[in-house]
This record gives C-alpha cells, structure tokens and sequence, in this order.
C-alpha cells in the first residue's frame, strides 16, 4: 500500500484511536474519574490532530496542482474525522454535565 491509500488508512487509524479514547472519556465521566476522563480527551485530541495534519497534507497537495482522488476511502476517512469531532464535542459537554451533577463544578 502507498500513497493515497496509506494516507487515507493513516486517517481513519488515528480517527479510531480518537473515537476510541472519546468513548472512554465517556465512561471515565460516568465513573466520576474525572482526571481519567480529561487524560482520555486529550488523548484524542492528540490522535485527531495527526489525521488533521495528514488531511491538512491532502489539501496543501490539491492547491498546489496536484490532481487528488476522490475515492470512498478518502470520503470514508472524511466522514469519520467529522463525526469523531462531534463526538469529542458531546463528551467535553457531557463532563462539564457530569461533574456538575456531582457537585465537583459548583457555580
């Protein structure tokens, strides 16, 4: 495998691992681990910003004239980035829930 391919695999690898830690955070949450569950967002910020750096690669590729494929496996890593950033963004909200509801984020 190379090229294209590679870097499409490379994304969807390290969307997974964000959207793997997400889900942990998530349950970290709901265990009141509070520190466990910030490690494990971090984690996956961490993890989507080398896809994005590897997207970020695409793009540069695609404005300096050089021809990109657009194939179900770039729509497949694409899709994934964007629903794996959704996610991080409902479990940063839902901590801010969960520590509030266990008095750790009185206002």
């Amino acid at each position: 495998m190379e090229g294209m391919e590679l870097l499409n695999f490379q994304m969807i690898s390290n969307v997974g691992d964000a959207k793997s830690f997400l889900f942990q955070a998530l349950k970290a949450a709901r265990e009141e681990d509070f520190k466990a569950a910030e490690k494990f967002i971090e984690d996956a910020d961490e993890s989507l910003l080398k896809a994005h750096e590897i997207h970020a690669e695409l793009l540069q590729q695609e404005t300096q004239g050089e021809p990109i494929v657009v194939s179900i496996l770039l729509m497949h890593a694409e899709d994934q980035m964007m629903s794996t950033e959704l996610l991080r963004d409902i479990t940063n909200e839902m901590l801010l829930v969960h520590k509030k509801y266990s008095g750790i984020d009185k206002k």
